[in-house]
């Protein structure tokens, strides 16, 4: 067996023989697991839908997550998203890969406005699709969708306007071929679900007739 160079560990710097984390770091990710809502990825005692998705059911049907959004699995993505760190694509979207256990039809990212586009060079959720889209032998949309309005950050916002935040920010073309079609929308956080959330509207007002959220990371109650 071929030996591979050590190379420092991207959270700790570390000689890492097994990846872009060294062992230790691996271990301290927070992986999701115990019982979750299907429908959101929240916890619920015995695996059963929330409350929450009985009451207000959202336009997605189904969460695969494989991490919780806390340190250091945060560090990573920040990395990825505002410091370029580009060769983290294909270690996130792998784990995601590890989670699924339906096969959708096919792929579509959640899309960056034009503007925010240009200033950052790149849209994570698109390298994080293309890497899925590889893995799994799934067909990607890259022009199904668009973001029609550049609304701010998320991040940047208190939880009580994020859902207003992201309404009719995005639409789907009649052409995009997702018509009668299970399609699965890739990102690397979900907080509130406001984003896919919206982005599930527009793909079912185009025909689709289920949508999944695909994400690396999920933040929880107590990650709030």
């Amino acid at each position: 067996m071929r030996m591979l160079p050590a190379q420092p560990c991207l959270l700790c710097g570390a000689p890492s023989k097994t990846g872009l984390c060294c062992e230790a770091c691996d271990a301290e990710l927070p992986r999701l697991t115990g019982g979750h809502c299907p429908v959101c990825a929240l916890p619920t005692p015995s695996g059963e839908v929330c409350g929450e998705c009985l009451k207000h059911a959202p336009a997605f049907d189904h969460t695969v997550a494989p991490f919780s959004y806390g340190f250091p699995l945060d560090k990573l993505i920040q990395s990825l998203k505002f410091r370029e760190r580009l060769i983290l694509v294909n270690y996130l979207a792998d784990a995601v890969v590890k989670r699924v256990t339906a096969v959708p039809d096919c792929l579509v990212a959640l899309p960056l406005h034009q503007s925010r586009l240009r200033e950052r060079g790149f849209n994570q959720s698109m390298l994080l699709a293309r890497r899925i889209s590889q893995r799994l032998d799934i067909p990607l949309l890259p022009h199904a969708c668009e973001r029609v309005r550049n609304t701010p950050p998320q991040s940047s916002l208190p939880w009580k306007e994020r859902d207003k935040n992201m309404r009719q920010a995005f639409t789907c073309i009649p052409e995009a071929g997702v018509r009668g079609k299970h399609v699965a929308i890739v990102d690397d956080v979900m907080t509130t679900g406001a984003s896919i959330g919206e982005l599930a509207q527009a793909l079912k007002r185009a025909g689709a007739r289920e949508v999944s959220a695909w994400v690396v990371a999920r933040t929880l109650p107590h990650d709030r």
